[in-house]
């Protein structure tokens, strides 16, 4: 476990990407409330830093990403009277989570080798990618410890899956190997685990090549809209779709095209 000095997460900055590292290893990346205090503070400077174009989300160790709530620490604040937690985090450190973060406009690519468990599979969820090791393990356990899976889990399970089988997970607490997520489509790619690092830098590559502000504008976008009438969703305004519109991007693009050569990208 890390020592009270040492930092509940990495984080670090390499080529315009964000390295944002679970780092409990010794309690399988165990969610603490001083973790999802750091880890506002890193989501926070990844919006705003112009830099970072695309975010990696990882644990440390070769065991989990993360088995969700640290449920040790969950035991002692019950046993020193603080209400049970329900859906969301508002009021509580870290808030708003990635979880809950709608308006993070860059992509968030989660790296999951070893368990995804609880809230670990729940903030995988809130990534825009998934890439996997062929020893990943998913599974939502709530149901079975009297708890529900409140950052997420029980919401997007059932967007992204089809019904009776979010529900099936959601209800039992089945484990999903990385194989059966990638079948369901929870999961962009699953590789061997000595090829998860290259596959992950494979898509961080490509998400680089593509303009910063198309591909924020994408997200913004494909969100916002999921529950839109389509109707609704062609006269709505997407704030970062203005951006991308009046951009100097938009024009660069067509332009390095029609000349044979690669775009350069400014962002602004």
């Amino acid at each position: 476990m890390s020592g009270d000095g040492e930092p509940r997460v990495r984080y670090e900055k390499r080529d315009r990407i964000a390295h944002v590292t679970l780092n409990r290893p010794a309690v399988l990346n165990a969610m603490d409330l001083r973790m999802h205090q750091e880890l506002a503070e890193v989501w926070d400077d990844v919006e705003a830093d112009d830099g970072i174009r695309v975010a990696v989300l990882t644990g440390a160790g070769d065991r989990a990403f993360s088995v969700g709530q640290d449920l040790r620490e969950r035991a002692r604040r019950d046993q020193d009277g603080v209400p049970p937690s329900t859906f969301g985090s508002r009021g509580q450190p870290g808030w708003p989570r990635l979880t809950e973060r709608f308006d993070l406009s860059k992509p968030v690519v989660a790296r999951v080798h070893g368990y995804a468990l609880g809230g670990g599979f729940e903030l995988a969820l809130a990534c825009d990618l998934i890439i996997a090791s062929d020893q990943a393990v998913f599974a939502l356990p709530e149901a079975g410890l009297g708890l529900v899976a409140g950052a997420g889990g029980v919401f997007r399970l059932a967007r992204q899956l089809p019904l009776k089988i979010a529900m099936g997970y959601l209800l039992t607490g089945r484990r999903m190997g990385a194989d059966e997520a990638q079948r369901l489509g929870l999961v962009n790619q699953v590789v061997p685990a000595d090829r998860l690092d290259d596959c992950v830098a494979e898509w961080t590559d490509s998400l680089l090549r593509s303009a910063p502000l198309a591909v924020r504008a994408i997200k913004e976008a494909v969100m916002r809209s999921l529950d839109m009438p389509l109707e609704e969703a062609f006269d709505a305004e997407f704030r970062w779709e203005q951006k991308r519109r009046h951009s100097q991007d938009a024009v660069e693009g067509p332009r390095a095209f029609a000349e044979g050569r690669e775009p350069v990208w400014r962002g602004c």
